[in-house]
């Protein structure tokens, strides 16, 4: 069904759960499927540059193991946001050392908000490695990151799932979209940040839902809501439930 066809991978953001995304690329790679172009917000553009860099899938699980989310010397000291995003530089020159689109197998788009103006801004060529920083630098945990005097923050603010970025590039387009919006009760809507959290959540579901069914083949794992968004101690069970949804998935569809 997929011979001679180019396929557009589109990776949402939602932190920790989008290792589900590497469980996908994985599962593609076993049905010798591989994407032409890619197209990813926040953890999705992560994911998603490490997949246009042709990184194994035990290198990328490597990158988000190894990566410290919370470190005492990258607190931000006069900046907005918890963590200093910038201090991730030299982490990040360990896995991109060209720091360049250009370098990269595939065409990678990745999305970032512009805090200044309030639109989002896509990016998918010249340095890397400062807009990968932007799309997945969530506040307020992460400071802005500045490049051209502008401040960039995560990309899922405006645009979480960028499909359109692939649209007209490819002819089937697979889709992951980690940020879900299972059903709650009462009694998880009893404080302020609950409450912030669940309404951003249902802003970015109804802005992305319409795109994600638009895809070809997606999948859309309800079991990840179980794993915080911020605990790394999730990645391998978020691994494990991407490969086994896009495992059945591409083999109803093969």
């Amino acid at each position: 069904m997929l011979e001679n066809k180019s396929i557009g991978l589109v990776l949402s953001g939602g932190g920790v759960r989008g290792m589900a995304h590497i469980g996908l690329i994985k599962a593609m790679r076993e049905h010798h499927l591989e994407a032409k172009v890619v197209a990813g917000t926040s953890v999705g553009a992560l994911v998603g540059a490490l997949y246009a860099n042709d990184n194994s899938v035990e290198e990328m699980l490597t990158f988000f193991k190894e990566t410290p989310l919370f470190q005492y010397s990258f607190f931000a000291i006069k900046k907005p946001g918890f963590i200093d995003t910038e201090r991730y530089f030299d982490i990040f020159k360990e896995f991109f050392p060209e720091n360049s689109f250009k370098s990269l197998e595939r065409p990678l788009f990745v999305v970032a908000t512009d805090l200044l103006k309030g639109n989002e801004k896509v990016f998918y060529d010249g340095e890397l490695i400062k807009p990968l920083l932007a799309s997945a630098a969530l506040p307020p945990v992460f400071s802005p990151v500045e490049i051209d005097n502008v401040l960039y923050a995560d990309g899922g603010i405006m645009n979480n799932f960028p499909k359109e970025y692939v649209d007209h590039l490819t002819d089937f387009i697979i889709g992951s979209n980690v940020s879900i919006t299972a059903p709650l009760e009462k009694k998880d809507l009893r404080n302020s940040f609950q409450l912030t959290a669940r309404v951003t959540s249902l802003m970015i579901h109804a802005s992305n839902n319409e795109k994600l069914h638009q895809c070809d083949l997606f999948i859309e794992p309800k079991e990840l809501d179980s794993i915080g968004v911020l605990d790394k101690k999730g990645i391998e069970n978020a691994f494990n439930i991407g490969y086994e949804h896009g495992s059945r998935a591409l083999e109803q569809l093969l």
